[in-house]
């Protein structure tokens, strides 16, 4: 039996090892992870009660439309819930919107360097041609992007903040940018990261001037919901009205969309959140400072860190209870921050076997 040729080369999404499997594996235990970019605090209360409130009802399809937390996200945002998309987090948004433009070997997908490895991988997955563009200081360089548009140009991915580089584009960096893109094609401005930085929301207010443009947002980072999976894209209605047509039916289900629906009035939760995102990473740097590491400066919740020998590094921390992040940059590891505790475990470990 014959696979599709274009995914012959592909392989599978590594996500950051389980705790389960580090115990299983060494027998460790009191283990720190810190390589999948989760919020370290758990859910708050308020999420707690929501999910439990929504159990006896479980039994039942969600709703497909998901009419509440798209009302929710829309009174939060000032846009209109047509222009919002869901997803299984935003990494099934990626792949709905590469799906609605892409369909040959012939189109080609831009982006960056050193950017979320989802991007080539539903690339490749489509049989389309990728355009990778060199990056600037681990970053994108915008300009160097333009210059690969071409007349098979179907896509556009910029992830602001980057992942798993944590570099930051500046609002009028991103802004000049798009309106040199051709209108006709569209570009996805994948906003992960988007509650740790401090610049304001000017990505909404542009969806108004370019209707090429798409956002993707998760529930997955600052809101602490990544078990759950909960995504959602913003753009024109008529982009909205395409991902909605090669979607699955009930991609969110009832309990995660109660979850994001509670986490998103929890504002006590958030800022304590980006609070203690910023005082970890205030504590990782000073560490890592005297320790003599390089590292990439961030503004998101992880820090590229480089290592003589990151593998190395990366075997002899799981030996140590900590887990982090191979990354797709040589001697390159991608470490998430922590707790206090966690980040103070981390450190510890890197004293002890560098």
């Amino acid at each position: 039996m014959n696979a599709c040729e274009s995914i012959l080369g592909l392989s599978p999404y590594q996500g950051g090892k389980p705790i389960e499997e580090l115990e299983r594996e060494l027998g460790i235990k009191n283990i720190t992870k810190l390589a999948s970019n989760e919020n370290p605090l758990g859910i708050s209360k308020k999420v707690s009660d929501a999910i439990k409130d929504s159990l006896p009802n479980i039994n039942r399809y969600p709703d497909g439309n998901a009419f509440e937390l798209k009302k929710a996200i829309s009174n939060k945002l000032g846009i209109k819930p047509e222009q919002i998309s869901l997803g299984n987090g935003s990494n099934e948004l990626l792949e709905l919107i590469a799906r609605v433009f892409v369909s040959k070997s012939s189109d080609e997908v831009i982006f960056s360097e050193y950017a979320f490895v989802v991007y080539p991988l539903v690339t490749q997955a489509l049989g389309a041609t990728a355009q990778v563009s060199p990056a600037k200081n681990f970053g994108h360089d915008l300009n160097a992007m333009l210059r690969l548009i071409s007349s098979n140009t179907k896509l556009i991915f910029v992830a602001n903040p980057n992942n798993p580089t944590g570099t930051l584009l500046s609002n009028e960096e991103i802004y000049s940018f798009l309106n040199r893109v051709p209108d006709h094609i569209p570009v996805v401005l994948d906003q992960a990261y988007f509650e740790y930085i401090d610049k304001g929301d000017h990505a909404i207010s542009w969806l108004e001037e370019f209707d090429n443009l798409i956002i993707t947002r998760t529930f997955s980072k600052a809101y602490g919901l990544a078990g759950l999976r909960v995504g959602y894209s913003i753009c024109s209605n008529s982009i909205s009205d395409y991902i909605n047509r090669v979607r699955e039916p009930f991609n969110v289900n009832h309990t995660a969309q109660i979850a994001a629906i509670a986490a998103l009035a929890d504002d006590e939760y958030l800022k304590e959140s980006i609070k203690v995102n910023a005082d970890g990473y205030k504590q990782l740097k000073i560490g890592f400072n005297l320790l003599e590491l390089e590292y990439i400066p961030s503004s998101a919740n992880f820090i590229a860190v480089r290592f003589n020998d990151a593998m190395q590094i990366y075997n002899d921390l799981l030996h140590e209870g900590v887990i982090v992040r191979p990354v797709e940059m040589k001697n390159y590891l991608r470490i998430s921050i922590g707790t206090k505790q966690e980040n103070e475990h981390l450190l510890s470990a890197l004293s002890k076997i560098l």
